[in-house]
């Protein structure tokens, strides 16, 4: 992830839990904040809560994470483990409360491994609204990633759909077979497949033969549409 947003052109750091937690870090200097992939505390409370809740019960975290939400010039990504995390704080649709939408257990039963194919719908997505109409490939890896609405379709941005309904389309069995939802003002972008594990050809389990000299996917299209529209923000 760093990698991709580095070849976009971003100023990257890390920044750890016990940065925020510790008040070494308060987001006031960064704009694009990105929530990676991966487990976070083993994921053995369930797929982020651990993380959420070093968010929830630690004040100088909570007030930095508010802080940087209720800003106007800032971006946000949240990517499978960090998709999970922006459900669980209920952060894309503050105003849904409990119909915030949810992560819950795959329908298949059990943890999904797959390279899948995604359709980019009509959006307002800052990161994906350049994309629509695209069909693209890229991975997931999950056991909690189900999207869970409780509302009609239409009340919910979606950014990216599994271009099939039906399961291993649907690795798993995502209500109206929702793979990213973005906030209703664009900014913030939660989902479950990784862009950044396929931004180069060669990364993906299929790519068209007539592209694959290409240096790069138009996953990339998707972080650089981030620098551009921070870059206006100026």
């Amino acid at each position: 992830m760093a990698y991709a947003l580095y070849l976009a052109g971003f100023d990257v750091k890390d920044v750890h839990m016990t940065d925020l937690t510790s008040g070494r870090e308060t987001l006031e200097g960064v704009h694009f904040a990105v929530f990676c992939g991966g487990f976070s505390n083993a994921d053995v409370l369930g797929s982020a809560k651990g993380w959420a809740g070093g968010f929830k019960y630690n004040e100088k975290a909570k007030a930095a994470l508010q802080r940087f939400f209720a800003r106007e010039d800032t971006l946000s990504l949240g990517v499978c483990n960090g998709c999970q995390l922006l459900m669980e704080l209920g952060l894309l649709y503050p105003e849904m409360g409990e119909n915030h939408p949810k992560m819950q257990p795959n329908s298949s039963g059990k943890f999904e491994s797959a390279y899948v194919s995604l359709t980019i719908p009509k959006n307002n997505s800052v990161m994906l609204k350049s994309l629509e109409g695209s069909q693209l490939g890229a991975w997931i890896a999950h056991g909690e990633g189900r999207f869970v609405l409780p509302e009609g379709e239409g009340n919910y941005t979606i950014a990216a759909k599994y271009l099939y309904d039906e399961y291993p389309g649907n690795p798993n069995g995502s209500d109206f077979s929702t793979a990213a939802l973005c906030s209703k003002d664009g900014r913030h972008l939660a989902m479950m497949p990784h862009p950044e594990r396929a931004i180069f050809p060669w990364q993906n389990a299929y790519y068209p033969f007539k592209y694959r000299k290409q240096e790069v996917t138009p996953w990339m299209e998707a972080f650089v549409n981030a620098r551009e529209w921070l870059k206006k923000q100026r």
